[in-house]
């Protein structure tokens, strides 16, 4: 049997915030730091309803760290990948400015 992952209250503070800021939708954030869709909604649901006083269990720090890695390397993925493609755009350009 699984053990059931713990997230810290400051951990689900910064998502919902993220959430808040973020253009993307609820789920594109939850699939990117690894948490499931309908886990995130109901964090944005009880910080909603419950404000700062809204999660008051704990959770470990491998958990916060994980995700924070998680997402750090999809920001870098996505960096990476504009870059590549302008790359690949520029060098199709010829030296005068023509295609």
């Amino acid at each position: 049997m699984s053990k059931r992952k713990r997230y810290s209250p400051e951990y689900k503070h910064e998502l919902v915030e993220l959430v808040r800021r973020s253009k993307s939708s609820c789920r594109k954030i939850a699939l990117e730091v690894g948490v499931t869709p309908a886990l995130l909604t109901r964090w944005v649901r009880e910080a909603d309803a419950g404000g700062t006083q809204a999660f008051p269990g704990g959770g470990t720090p491998r958990d916060e760290e994980l995700a924070r890695t998680k997402r750090e390397l999809a920001r870098v993925t996505k960096e990476r990948d504009f870059l590549k493609s302008a790359a690949a755009y520029f060098a199709k350009q010829s030296p005068n400015g023509t295609q």
